[in-house]
């Protein structure tokens, strides 16, 4: 993984510096709130609904031993005791003390890390597949041109003031899993003609208008990928609205303007800007590429996976969930759930974080990934050591054998500590996932996606659930609405309403008559839920979920 440079450690010391003496200023007056917000959203720090909230950045979601065993440190030290993993594959601390947040800042730059650029209207940390350099079906590891694009957005002289926050994810498979199509630039590695490139997509997006990226250009070269997506970035900082933050994002842009403008003004800037890099990226690229070498996989055994699978059921269980083929066919892929029944997603607590340190440097060449399904990753686990790894995650409560099914939910922290949600989204996950948990239906319904938000603002993903929930306010009281049939993978789409809203009391019932309606409609065992609604539509469920004729009618 990629190392600090001599200027990279120069950098983040002197903005923990700065922003040391804002605190300062901050504390005695010295500022008010209105001029303190900038400079705190400019390193990560929001003001949330009880404390302040930071943000702490882990580009690409990926992390080793020792920066973990910080955050694990961080979580016990300043905060109470755990960190909450997002789907930015970012880490977020809920209840810092302000005075305290430089001495924070700088034990994370003890260990390369930061918070710079988690927040403002800026390009945000830069997300990837949370499998990349260990898939099987990967056409390369995206993490260097991650780590590329960090470093040329990072405190960008042009970039910092843009009309609205900016996203860019990137992935190295077909097989999307960093869900390229709602982010306002996607990148997907291809080859062709034994060239390597980029297919690029922009203009998705999330929030209250949510929208599908779309192609910009089929192929980018590897040596075009920094001013292409600088021309991409200049066009929308020129042309994006600044009288309405609600139309400010590009896909607004995209929409107004129309792919085909859009993709001229890009090509013309593009033109202009590609001599100014003269091949210094490049250069750089190469150097990045080299720290991202694959580990020296070990030659052993594997005869002790299938024993271990054959003596223990429960180990079995969890292996047929939670790991994922490998390039190497000697090693798996872990991923590890923050999602145990009843739990809050995507929490870990700092004996949790130190066990999973441990685990990768023992087990796992010393790599961790944060998923954005709110999980961890140990990507590179030999399979001989797979039943040590169960034995240790068990012990921590960490092995949950739930990956991809319905109580591995993704739910943003929501009205228990937000101060733009309207509605709770842990509690629901909660209870959807216990409920389903007593009903011991989750390996008979197979891979299912609830995704949940508590505004409007889809920090949970919900446009691209399977089953999507959204906490709205309705005359001060919690409404959840449900849509059906999002995905976030290469065939990504938006997820339909169904119909009225239910109460915080209905809604797990509601859902329950869904999932349990799904299993008498689907064909056979095999069909998954998204299967069975794309095949029959909204109509069947709609009856489910709105069983008198009349909720069925208002829900049309």
């Amino acid at each position: 993984m990629y190392s600090y440079s001599e200027f990279d450690e120069a950098f983040v010391r002197e903005r923990v510096s700065q922003f040391r003496g804002q605190v300062e200023r901050r504390v005695d007056g010295s500022l008010t709130e209105d001029e303190f917000k900038p400079l705190r959203l400019m390193n990560g720090l929001y003001l949330q609904l009880h404390a302040y909230m930071l943000r702490v950045a882990i580009p690409y979601g990926t992390l080793n031993s020792r920066q973990m065993r910080q955050l694990a440190m961080i979580a016990e030290r300043w905060d109470k005791g755990y960190g909450h993993f997002t789907t930015r594959q970012n880490i977020q601390y809920n209840w810092p003390k302000l005075p305290d947040v430089p001495d924070i800042l700088e034990a994370l730059a003890d260990v390369e890390m930061h918070a710079i650029q988690t927040s403002g209207n800026t390009i945000r940390n830069v997300t990837a597949d949370h499998f990349a350099g260990a898939a099987a079906d990967e056409v390369a590891d995206p993490r260097p041109y991650a780590e590329l694009l960090r470093q040329w957005s990072t405190d960008h002289p042009e970039f910092q003031f843009l009309p609205r926050k900016f996203k860019i994810a990137v992935t190295g498979s077909e097989q999307d899993r960093a869900v390229i199509a709602s982010h306002d630039i996607g990148l997907q590695l291809v080859e062709s003609n034994g060239k390597r490139g980029f297919r690029v997509l922009v203009g998705g997006g999330l929030g209250r208008t949510p929208m599908i990226g779309k192609e910009i250009s089929p192929f980018v070269a590897e040596a075009d990928l920094l001013p292409y997506c600088e021309a991409i970035v200049s066009v929308w900082n020129l042309l994006g609205r600044r009288d309405n933050k609600y139309k400010a994002r590009i896909k607004i842009t995209v929409h107004e303007h129309g792919i085909e403008d859009i993709r001229a003004r890009v090509e013309e800037r593009f033109a202009q800007v590609r001599p100014t890099f003269a091949g210094v990226d490049q250069a750089l690229l190469a150097d990045i590429k080299a720290a991202f070498a694959p580990p020296v996989f070990k030659t052993a055994s594997v005869d002790g996976y299938a024993a271990a699978r054959a003596a223990n059921p429960a180990f079995r269980s969890w292996s047929d969930t939670n790991l994922t083929a490998h390039a190497n066919p000697d090693y798996a892929i872990v991923s590890i759930s923050l999602k145990k029944q009843g739990a809050t997603p995507g929490d870990a607590s700092a004996d949790q974080m130190r066990v999973m340190a441990d685990l990768a440097e023992r087990f796992g060449h010393d790599e961790l990934r944060i998923s954005h399904e709110q999980n961890v990753i140990l990507p590179h686990v030999h399979k001989g050591d797979l039943a040590a790894v169960y034995a240790a995650l068990r012990e921590a409560d960490l092995a949950t054998a739930n990956i991809g099914l319905i109580s591995d939910i993704i739910a943003c922290p929501g009205m228990d500590y937000c101060a733009l949600a309207t509605a709770r989204s842990i509690p629901i996950a909660q209870q959807i996932a216990l409920r389903f948990d007593e009903l011991k239906l989750e390996h008979d319904v197979g891979p299912l996606k609830i995704k949940i938000s508590g505004c409007i603002n889809a920090c949970g993903h919900h446009h691209v659930g399977h089953i999507g929930i959204l906490g709205l306010d309705r005359a001060g009281v919690e409404n959840y609405q449900v849509t059906l049939g999002g995905d976030g993978t290469q065939d990504a789409a938006i997820g339909e309403r169904a119909g009225p809203g239910f109460s915080a009391e209905e809604i797990l019932p509601a859902i329950e008559r869904l999932v349990l309606g799904y299993l008498d409609l689907r064909s056979d065992p095999e069909e998954t839920f998204l299967q069975t609604y794309r095949r029959l539509g909204m109509d069947p469920f709609k009856a489910v979920l709105y069983p008198d004729k009349e909720g069925a009618r208002n829900a049309a």
